[in-house]
This record gives structure tokens, C-alpha cells and sequence, in this order.
């Protein structure tokens, strides 16, 4: 196993992505990189998402978020096609054209822990689109947790 490979495994295994019920998550997107975003002193987050050179695919293609809250991104499209962004965000998505070899700047706020998707929405992509995954880490606050059973947990 290449080092950039066990490094991937570490990180899913710390996310429990590679657990039942998680595992989706780490098989769906394990073809791509994992990075965290960074949490300025005042809370805010902020990250870089790229979409590389005739890769059709974001890099990272699972941005992870220390909890939920605000984030400002910065995207850029090193690609010679033209893409955008449809990023999640609470009262509503948000949408960003990426013209070749641009870059752009989105905020979005994620109030709470949970796997977010994002993608590219404008043409095939060769079958598949350009997707991937923000994970918030955190708790589910007691009043907003459903009356079920409880859950098998990671270890």
C-alpha cells in the first residue's frame, strides 16, 4: 500500500467511513483526496476545493468540517472545460459558474453535523459528473435527534 494510500485509509478509519452503515460514504469517494478545512480563531472555516486538469473530479473529493458552521471556499478550475459549482448551504444551495482555469469564491453555512454533497451540474462529465462530499463532524444536539433505537456507533 502506497503511503498516500494508507493515509487515506487513517483518515476514513478516524471519519468512521470504513464501518457499516458508513462505509458508502469511503467506497463512493475513495478515488479522490480527503482534506480537512481550517477553523480561523473566530470560527469561521475556510477551504480549497480544485478540479484538476482532465481529471473530471474535485480535489478533495471529501472536505472534512471540524463541526458545522460557516465556510468560506475557494474553488478553482485548473480544467480547459468549462464547470461550476452547486454547493450545499442551509435556506438554500449555492451556485458558482467556473469558467477554464478560473476561480471563485463561495460562503456557505452547514448548521450541523452530517455527510453534505456537492457537484457540478452542467453537462455529463462523461456519465458520472463531478461530485463529492463535505463531512461536519459533531453531535446531533438532543432536541434535534429522532425517537429511534439507538445506532451501532465506531469504536
Amino acid at each position: 500500500m502506497t503511503s498516500d494510500a494508507a493515509a487515506r485509509s487513517a483518515v476514513l478509519s478516524e471519519l468512521g467511513l470504513d464501518k457499516q452503515n458508513r462505509a458508502s460514504m469511503g467506497r463512493l469517494l475513495a478515488t479522490g483526496n480527503i482534506e480537512r478545512a481550517t477553523e480561523r480563531p473566530d470560527g469561521r472555516m475556510k477551504a480549497e476545493i480544485r478540479i484538476p486538469p482532465d481529471e473530471l473530479a474535485w480535489d478533495p473529493a471529501v472536505l472534512v468540517l471540524p463541526h458545522g458552521g460557516d465556510i468560506d471556499i475557494a474553488l478553482y478550475n485548473d480544467d480547459t472545460n468549462t464547470h461550476c459549482a452547486l454547493m450545499p448551504s442551509n435556506g438554500g444551495g449555492r451556485w458558482i459558474w467556473l469558467p477554464v482555469h478560473s476561480r471563485g469564491e463561495v460562503s456557505i453555512n452547514l448548521d450541523g453535523p452530517g455527510c453534505y454533497w456537492y457537484s457540478s451540474n452542467i453537462g455529463n462529465d462523461e456519465g458520472r459528473g463531478l461530485f463529492g462530499a463535505i463531512v461536519a463532524m459533531g453531535e446531533v444536539p438532543p432536541d434535534a435527534r429522532l425517537d429511534r433505537p439507538a445506532q451501532p456507533r465506531p469504536d
